[in-house]
């Protein structure tokens, strides 16, 4: 009998030295405990709100479902300013529909904070605070300003930021419109206070093609019809890598970035599946992910890899303050919307 007691006890052992080298007890840390990780499953599901690139966020929650692939995620893919006011007009008729809200524009989600539960994802600690707005909104994604150029049409390519005002440039670029989002305000923002009052006069003097987004303004650059322009890694990279041709880079300047702003809302229908799904997303796991394949940055203290292209030892990284990202946003918009004609 002891020694059968004996046998049980070493093989109950083995099970759990073989758990721990298959990384079940690892999953459960990083991603949460056993419990939610089960009740997330036993909700099965999660709408999920989000202002970031379509295509983008289909290919962040196939990741997911690899990891977890008992819980569907049904995606509400809008553009910043429209999908905020839905967030609102939902909330104040009480049918908010989304468990996960996923924002660029962190001055426009600040307010929006108490509509937003208590959550930290397991290594809340690796995270910088200066990315955080609010305890209940992470930066699950962090993206960055580059500049791209199709290399079938551009034999002597721009190097720098201020190489988009040159004349010889005249009709090839495009620009995101300033009023477009979060993200692009930000860059709007580096463009004043880096490259100078005058910079948006001089870019503006090239008669660039103006788009409402970066989706529109990628594709048209893979087919031709512009030649350069300001775009964010994550829009453009992917193309690259299906063989577009096209070249991107850092310029000296800097590299505008911009954490977005995410968030579980107090009326989350399907609260565990979201929270699991954030922290997959905010795990080193999902962040890798982003970063390898998507071309983001990470606003974890120790990035655990860089984009294609990325030296930190070279990459100025512009953060904007954040104090003047909310004060500053109305007025200068409006002057960019001047110097561009948009809108006039």
């Amino acid at each position: 009998m002891t020694g059968r007691i004996f046998t049980n006890i070493a093989a109950a052992a083995a099970i759990a030295g073989l758990a721990l080298a298959c990384g079940a007890p690892a999953q459960a840390q990083e991603f949460g405990s056993p419990e939610l990780i089960a009740a997330a499953k036993a909700e099965g599901k999660l709408v999920y709100y989000t202002a970031n690139f379509a295509e983008v966020e289909q290919q962040v929650i196939k990741a997911f479902n690899k990891r977890f692939p008992e819980i569907k995620v049904e995606m509400v893919r809008a553009p910043g300013g429209q999908l905020i006011t839905r967030v609102k007009t939902e909330a104040a008729a009480g049918k908010l529909i989304a468990d996960v809200v996923d924002h660029s524009d962190r001055a426009l989600m600040q307010p929006l904070a108490d509509m937003f539960q208590d959550y930290a994802p397991p290594n809340a600690a690796d995270y910088n605070p200066e990315a955080q707005i609010a305890p209940q909104l992470w930066p699950r994604v962090t993206l960055v300003w580059a500049i791209a150029y199709n290399t079938e049409l551009v034999k002597n390519p721009p190097k720098t930021w201020m190489d988009l005002t040159k004349p010889e440039y005249n009709k090839l670029t495009g620009q995101v419109i300033a009023p477009s989002g979060g993200t692009t305000w930000t860059r709007v923002m580096f463009e004043r206070q880096v490259l100078g009052e005058d910079y948006w006069a001089k870019q503006a003097a090239t008669h660039p093609v103006l788009y409402p987004s970066g989706a529109p303004m990628s594709d048209s650059l893979v087919r031709g019809e512009i030649a350069m322009g300001p775009l964010l890694y994550n829009a453009i990279y992917p193309k690259q890598k299906d063989g577009a041709p096209i070249q991107i880079f850092f310029p000296p300047e800097g590299a505008p970035v911009n954490p977005y702003a995410t968030g579980i809302p107090k009326t989350a229908a399907h609260p565990n599946a979201a929270k699991l799904f954030l922290n997959w997303c905010l795990s080193k796991e999902g962040q890798t992910f982003m970063i390898k394949e998507l071309g983001n940055l990470t606003s974890l203290k120790v990035p655990p890899a860089y984009p294609e292209g990325f030296d930190p030892k070279m990459v100025k990284v512009w953060f904007p303050k954040f104090d003047e990202y909310v004060k500053l946003h109305a007025a200068w918009v409006a002057e960019w919307n001047k110097a561009y004609g948009y809108g006039q």
